[in-house]
């Protein structure tokens, strides 16, 4: 992972969002001087999408799939994700290299193929993606400490709100300031989030019982679980979670020896992050039982390893993911905020977005981005939302920029765009259909409380994205898009009722 330290600042949009350690930040944005860059092998390729895409989920990984699914729901969950999630992997990396132009990131894909009110949703889902995923991030820091001072609770106590809002300003500040992450925190970060995973998988291996992970090997001995079916979709959105920010891993191509070895590192990267993760889910049912895994406080990988080795097991796990996320927490303030900051650039959002400060700080993007993620503290407190509740909306949040980018892959294989004549497009294709279909079946998965809340989220960005439009003196919508704009603010209106009634309730 020392690579890593070699690499030069990345925007947003070009690094993902399951990313709890980013690659050397620098600021000023604007005026970074960088050195020859170091050409990577496969292997130190490989090393950094791992990187990349390990984040916090893992550390709650059995508590959250065991909460709706048994052993062979959360089998066939891992095998749907590994289909869906290398079709994206595969998305990506053809429209990197077709469309090299298109450097802004995943809504750049979908504004090209299906116009600007689309490729705004894009990028505006990205962005509340990011900014909600900080909030969680800020609630399993606290959920952790409370092992140690019980007052945080599930990390939605006022002790812990209050706690989170003490270090989300105090980050912002230090923003502002110009602080650059040392490339030596990336390098204790990085240990301290995959060591304890190595070491779990390690532990947990020797103390499995295969009685008890096949008591109840369907689920259907509780029928709480419901069929099936239902357990897998229960699944879906906490598998596309740990993977959020496989969209980044094409970023490193221009670092590599040779550029097919970021093919290659790529799915050798990916499937050593699905084997992980599926091991510290489906080894977790021999170890507890189903129940017994729904119950556990998150991190829930602490309660797993504590019953193997005892109190050492929790401590080492809850202080893993402490030092992770907050020395992730600086770089994750500042990505967030240059979401809106890079669509401002290309007049996707507001210009007042692009403003930046002496030292290049995307200051009033920072500022807004934190004032939501404040806001949902806050709600945090009275709703008494949970770290999985959150991530559920994050991960919602994120399928609009995910399907349109595979339906654009597909788009160009059928109309031969960027093709040259003869060749091959079968593959591409493929994959864009399958990532497409994908994405549509995990917005089925995700359920109507999760949409009814991104809607929410999502119908005020007509607000800016018509501003925006103005500020180029352009046509702000077309006929099908005021159609969408019309559906949208509608579904919102019948969203906030339906939670303000009681009917659904994602927090």
């Amino acid at each position: 992972m020392l690579a890593s330290c070699l690499l030069p600042p990345i925007r947003a949009f070009r690094l993902g969002r399951a990313s709890m350690t980013t690659t050397d930040i620098n600021v000023p944005v604007r005026r970074v001087a960088t050195a020859a860059p170091t050409k990577l092998r496969v292997g130190a390729l490989t090393a950094l999408v791992i990187g990349s895409m390990v984040g916090s989920g893992v550390f709650s990984l059995p508590q959250n799939m065991a909460a709706g699914a048994g052993p062979l729901a959360i089998l066939i969950g891992w095998a749907i994700t590994a289909v869906g999630m290398l079709a994206l992997v595969f998305v990506y990396q053809s429209l990197a290299t077709r469309k090299p132009e298109l450097d802004a990131g995943p809504y750049a894909y979908a504004k090209a193929g299906f116009g600007p009110f689309i490729g705004f949703n894009s990028a505006w889902g990205y962005w509340i993606s990011a900014w909600v995923g900080n909030v969680s991030y800020a609630v399993i820091v606290f959920s952790a400490l409370s092992y140690f001072f019980p007052a945080f609770g599930d990390g939605n106590t006022w002790q812990a709100v209050l706690g989170a809002s003490i270090l989300l300003w105090l980050i912002h500040v230090l923003v502002l300031a110009g602080i650059r992450q040392a490339a030596v925190v990336n390098l204790i970060v990085t240990a301290a989030k995959i060591a304890p995973i190595v070491l779990f998988v390690g532990v947990v291996v020797v103390a499995f019982k295969l009685q008890v992970w096949s008591l109840d090997f369907t689920g259907l001995g509780n029928a709480s679980l419901g069929s099936i079916t239902a357990q897998v979709k229960s699944t879906m959105l906490v598998t596309l979670w740990v993977f959020i920010g496989i969209e980044g891993a094409s970023v490193f191509s221009g670092r590599a020896e040779r550029r097919k070895d970021i093919a290659t590192a790529t799915v050798l990267g990916f499937f050593t992050c699905l084997a992980l993760y599926a091991l510290v889910s489906l080894l977790s049912l021999g170890i507890l039982s189903q129940p017994e895994l729904a119950v556990l406080k998150n991190p829930s990988m602490a309660g797993v390893l504590e019953a193997v080795v005892g109190p050492f097991g929790a401590i080492l796990i809850n202080l893993a993911l402490v030092v992770s996320v907050v020395g992730a927490f600086l770089s994750w303030t500042l990505l967030a905020a240059e979401i809106p900051h890079v669509a401002a650039k290309d007049g996707t959002m507001p210009k007042f977005f692009g403003r930046e400060s002496d030292r290049g700080v995307p200051a009033t993007s920072l500022l807004i981005t934190n004032l939501l993620v404040q806001a949902f503290l806050v709600i945090t407190l009275f709703a008494q939302s949970t770290y999985q509740a959150l991530f559920y909306i994050a991960s919602a949040a994120i399928l609009v920029p995910y399907i349109f980018s595979g339906a654009y892959a597909a788009k160009l294989a059928l109309t031969g765009e960027s093709y040259e004549s003869g060749e091959q497009r079968t593959g591409p294709l493929l994959a864009g259909l399958v990532a497409t279909v994908y994405g549509l079946w995990l917005v089925y998965a995700a359920g109507p409380a999760y949409l009814f809340m991104c809607a929410i989220l999502y119908a005020p960005g007509i607000i800016f994205y018509v501003w925006a439009r103005r500020e180029t003196n352009q046509r702000v919508f077309h006929t099908a898009e005021a159609a969408l704009a019309g559906i949208l603010i509608a579904v919102a209106i019948l969203a906030v009722y339906e939670m303000w009634t009681g009917a659904v309730s994602p927090l």
